[in-house]
């Protein structure tokens, strides 16, 4: 092999990494567009109220009435590796949201009627991964993040729609397979790999996006389901969505008042 082979090599290999990269932020930014472009950068808070299924072995195990309540915290500017910048609250009841789970950017608490327990720390580890990764959340929060990569990986037909595959990688490794719609732009599904710290254990987790509605002028799914290891076990379909509510702070924050239990053995 000559060195001008050698050389020729190198700049097609660089090249076709430069196209990569190019052609994945491309379809970000289209993304980005298609969901509401200023209009969805500006979104300070959610309110997503329906139906809530969980599964166990694909069978119905639990149906609820959810409030999903989310604020974004202000980030910094320019944007750091690691900020975790959201709230979110989880309420279920019908009337009365007689039980919740609340997750800070710091920590977590299952309220009941009895008080509020601090959450496994293993669940709240696996809500601020998940959360790292989802795509709203990059798209809100983490653009312009040092060392936050997008490739084009294909352009594809999954589950009989017209795909374009995106890659995504920050300056942590942690990873995220994005597809995006052709025609519409918008995210449709996503999927990564989570390993349990202690036992190594290896879960594939899959989210999928459908029924957008305009909130606003943004696009927002209405019916969100997730699987784990090839077996769904969540999923939530909207009958209300609202966004810019002015969520209060005590959505987000335990009751001076509320009994504070033990940690669950």
């Amino acid at each position: 092999m000559t060195r001008r082979t050698l050389l020729f090599g190198s700049s097609a290999l660089l090249a076709a990494a430069q196209s990569r990269t190019e052609r994945g932020r491309q379809v970000i930014d289209e993304a980005l567009a298609a969901l509401g472009g200023e209009r969805f950068l500006a979104m300070k808070d959610r309110l997503e109220a329906g139906r809530a299924y969980s599964f166990y072995h694909e069978r119905l195990r639990g149906l609820s009435h959810a409030r999903i309540y989310t604020r974004y915290l202000l980030r910094p500017e320019p944007p750091v590796p690691e900020f975790f910048g959201v709230r979110e609250r989880q309420s279920f009841g019908k009337d009365k949201e007689d039980s919740a789970v609340l997750f800070t950017e710091n920590e977590g608490w299952s309220i009941t009627f009895r008080g509020a327990r601090p959450i496994e720390k293993d669940v709240e580890e696996r809500f601020r991964d998940s959360t790292l990764r989802n795509i709203f959340y990059i798209l809100r929060q983490r653009l312009g993040e040092p060392g936050l990569l997008f490739e084009h990986e294909a352009s594809d037909v999954i589950e009989n729609q017209p795909v374009h595959v995106v890659t995504i990688t920050d300056s942590a490794n942690r990873l995220v397979k994005v597809y995006f719609h052709a025609t519409t732009k918008l995210p449709v599904r996503q999927e990564w790999i989570r390993r349990n710290e202690k036992t190594r254990e290896r879960f594939e987790e899959l989210t999928r996006f459908a029924k957008y509605r305009d909130v606003g002028g943004v696009q927002w799914p209405y019916q969100i389901q997730r699987e784990r290891n090839g077996e769904k076990f969540f999923e939530i379909f909207s009958e209300n969505v609202a966004m810019n509510k002015d969520l209060k702070d005590d959505l987000f924050m335990l009751p001076s008042t509320m009994k504070v239990l033990p940690p669950a053995r």
